[in-house]
């Protein structure tokens, strides 16, 4: 992991998202074109906020870990650069499901 992404901590209960891959290739071999490509909803979280705050000022930690992957709602979030490449940052109560391997 890059030096710049380890020194990232999303602040609260947000969690940095670097998306999968969208499918370039069917598994014949054709090449689909960008434009007829679909919006990839996975992805692997590589930094979580310490968590949220209840009104007492608990902590209430996260229900995911880096390395998780998320299934991600089809919008929101909010795009993130960090050493050229493209992360997306979004509230844990944003992400839709934990996907277990």
């Amino acid at each position: 992991m890059a030096g710049a992404l380890k020194r990232f901590i999303p602040m609260f209960d947000r969690v940095l998202i670097e998306r999968a891959e969208a499918l370039t290739k069917t598994r014949g071999g054709i090449v689909i074109p960008e434009k007829a490509q679909q919006k990839v909803l996975k992805g692997t979280v590589v930094a979580v906020g310490p968590g949220s705050r209840t009104d007492k000022g608990d902590l209430v930690p996260l229900a995911v870990k880096v390395g998780d992957n998320v299934l991600l709602p089809e919008y929101g979030g909010t795009k993130v650069e960090i050493e050229d490449k493209e992360y997306h940052l979004f509230r844990e109560s944003d992400l839709l499901a934990k996907i277990e391997q």
